[in-house]
């Protein structure tokens, strides 16, 4: 069975370690920034095109997760 990949990845070469979306050098917490403001994922998607849909997503799932194991 293959691992899942995760969609918010940490590499100090990339962001000086800064989490982003895979593949990406958008850190998470933009989305989450755009989030607070009101601003849809749309708008979001909309300004980062580099970020899907599907990583955005499964970030904000991942980013869930963290917070009911904390909980």
């Amino acid at each position: 069975m293959a691992s899942k990949q995760h969609a918010i990845v940490k590499n100090r070469d990339i962001q000086g370690g800064v989490p982003v979306f895979a593949g990406t050098r958008v850190p998470v917490v933009v989305l989450l920034d755009y989030l607070a403001a009101g601003q849809s994922l749309d708008d979001f998607l909309a300004q980062y095109p580099g970020v899907s849909r599907e990583v955005a997503t499964e970030a904000l799932e991942e980013i869930k997760d963290l917070l009911v194991a904390v909980a």
